[in-house]
């Protein structure tokens, strides 16, 4: 239970704007790095910058689903919905937030709330737990917030992500937001982005 009641952000509302305008710098400019300076101590395996996020962007009115280890960590649910309120779902397409602690084995986007064309909100933001938004996978991505292009590199990730970024492009204005974090930054894959082919 002590590990349950883990530190959350010493000063919530303070760390809580701090860590808001992070994470919409990073919304703002999709494949851009962004620091999240606010530092927490949450139980394994969610991750800080997991939880710095969680901390920020969930209440009692985001269902939140939990990816299998996740989920078999009773401490990280009760965490959760401690300093946060949100309830933990099982079906992801109930689901508001999704995290992910190993997303080299996500489940397909169309697991989770897509939206609709009439409620385009409605639709999923899937935080990925990453080690590094440094090395790995390339991806080269332009749309709305960015110049030219953004390369954003970062593992692991799932294997297909360039085709399921494709896909859910076409979905648009559907789709889920996908929030890649690691410690200490954040970047986002929103769903306006397009995927630019390396020649």
């Amino acid at each position: 239970m002590t590990t349950a009641l883990a530190l959350a952000f010493v000063d919530p509302g303070l760390s809580a704007q701090s860590s808001f305008r992070s994470i919409m710098d990073a919304m703002a400019r999709p494949g851009t790095v962004v620091s999240l300076s606010e530092q927490v101590a949450p139980p394994h395996p969610l991750s800080r910058g997991g939880a710095a996020v969680a901390l920020t962007l969930f209440d009692q009115d985001t269902p939140v689903w939990l990816d299998t280890a996740l989920a078999a960590a009773s401490d990280v649910a009760f965490w959760l919905r401690f300093h946060t309120g949100a309830p933990i779902v099982t079906d992801p397409r109930q689901a508001a937030f999704a995290i992910l602690s190993d997303p080299e084995r996500a489940p397909p986007f169309e697991a989770f709330a897509l939206g609709t064309l009439e409620y385009p909100d409605r639709s999923a933001t899937l935080i990925l737990q990453v080690d590094s938004l440094e090395r790995g996978l390339s991806l080269s991505v332009t749309g709305p917030g960015v110049k030219d292009r953004s390369t954003l590199r970062a593992m692991p990730l799932p294997p297909d992500l360039p085709q399921r970024l494709v896909t859910n492009r076409a979905l648009f204005p559907r789709g889920v937001d996908l929030l890649l974090v690691a410690n200490t930054a954040v970047a986002a894959l929103p769903r306006s982005i397009t995927l630019i082919e390396e020649s």
